[in-house]
C-alpha cells in the first residue's frame, strides 16, 4: 500500500481509504449494501492486512450501525489503535427529536460522544461536518470542532459534501476557514472539482478525500463489455474499476480515494489500483480521451 501526507498535518494515510456507506441496513441505507458484521469484519481484515490504515464512516450511515460494525470489527480483530486512522462525520438526521440533526454545539457535542461509544474508541482522528447547516453559523460549528480537538476527543477537522448544491458555499469555506481536509466527489466523468475545489485545496494545503469515484456505479455501465485500452497495461490496470481509480490518483491535489464496496471481490479489485505507476499528466489526458470515446 502507498501512503500520502494528509495535507499539512504530517499524518500519513493510505491512498485508498476503506469506505463504509455499505455497512448496516437501517432505513433506506439498506439499499447501499446492507452488509452485516461478518461481511464487515472480513472487509476490515482484508484491507488492514494489505496496508489500508484509513477508515471513513459517518454517524448517519444506517443510523449508527456502520460505526457500530466498524468498532466491533476492530475490537474482534484486535487491530492496534495506533496503526489506524478513523474518520467519521456528523450533521445528518439521527432521530426525529428537535435537536437530532444539524451543526449546533449541542448536536455536535452529543454526536461525537455517541460516535465514540459506537466505534469503541477514546478519540476520533478525523471529524467532519457532513455538509452545511443553514441554521447554524459556520463559526459556531468550527469553534465546536476546535473545542473537540482541544478536549482530545478529535485530532483533525474537515468538511464533507457529496452533491452539487453546496458547491459555492463549500468553496467559500475552503477559501476562508482553517481546515485540515475536505471530502467531495470527483471522477473521470464528473470533473467539476478540477475547476476550483482541487486547486483551492492545493493552494491552501488542505488534504482531499475523494468520494463517488465510480459516479455511483454509472461508470461501470458505460464501460461494461468494452475492452480495456492498451494504456491500461502500462498502468498495471486489469479492470475498468482500477482504470477509473488510477485516473483520480494521478491528480496531484488528490490525497486519497474512498471507494465504498458491497462485496469483498470488489474490494480486492479496488486494491489493485494501488499497484504499478500513477499516471502522469499526459497519460491522464489520454485516459480521459479514451473514456470519452466509449
Amino acid at each position: 500500500m502507498k501512503y500520502r501526507l494528509l495535507g499539512q498535518t504530517g499524518l500519513y494515510v493510505s491512498e485508498l481509504c476503506l469506505g463504509t456507506m455499505t455497512y448496516g441496513s437501517a432505513g433506506f441505507w439498506k439499499v447501499m449494501g446492507g452488509l452485516d458484521q461478518k461481511a464487515v469484519t472480513a472487509q476490515v481484515k482484508y484491507a488492514f492486512e494489505r496496508g489500508v490504515n484509513f477508515i471513513d464512516t459517518a454517524n448517519v450511515y444506517s443510523l449508527g450501525q456502520s460505526e457500530e460494525l466498524v468498532g466491533q470489527a476492530i475490537r474482534k480483530l484486535g487491530l492496534p489503535r495506533d496503526e489506524l486512522v478513523i474518520a467519521t462525520k456528523a450533521t445528518g438526521v439521527m432521530n426525529d427529536l428537535p435537536n437530532g440533526l444539524g451543526q449546533s454545539r449541542y448536536h455536535l457535542m452529543n454526536e461525537v460522544n455517541a460516535s465514540l461509544n459506537r466505534l469503541q474508541l477514546d478519540h476520533i482522528d478525523l471529524y467532519q461536518l457532513h455538509g452545511l447547516d443553514p441554521l447554524t453559523p459556520l463559526e459556531e460549528a468550527l469553534e465546536t470542532l476546535n473545542d473537540l480537538v482541544r478536549s482530545g476527543k478529535v485530532r483533525y477537522i474537515g468538511i464533507t459534501t457529496s452533491h452539487g448544491r453546496d458547491h459555492e458555499e463549500f468553496l467559500k469555506v475552503m477559501h476562508s476557514e482553517p481546515l485540515d481536509f475536505a471530502q467531495f466527489s470527483y471522477n473521470i466523468e464528473d470533473r467539476t472539482a478540477e475547476r476550483e475545489l482541487l486547486p483551492v485545496a492545493a493552494e491552501r494545503g488542505i488534504a482531499t478525500m475523494i468520494n463517488r469515484p465510480y459516479q455511483r456505479g454509472a461508470l461501470f455501465g458505460k464501460s461494461r463489455g468494452k475492452d480495456l485500452p492498451g494504456l491500461a497495461a502500462e498502468l498495471d490496470c486489469s479492470s475498468w474499476g482500477q482504470f477509473y481509480l488510477k485516473f483520480i490518483l494521478g491528480h496531484p491535489a488528490v490525497t486519497c480515494i474512498i471507494p465504498a464496496t458491497a462485496s469483498l471481490n470488489h474490494m480486492v479489485d479496488n486494491m489493485r489500483a494501488n499497484f504499478g505507476p500513477v499516471p502522469d499528466e499526459q497519460q491522464r489526458a489520454e485516459m480521459l480521451r479514451l473514456f470519452e470515446q466509449l
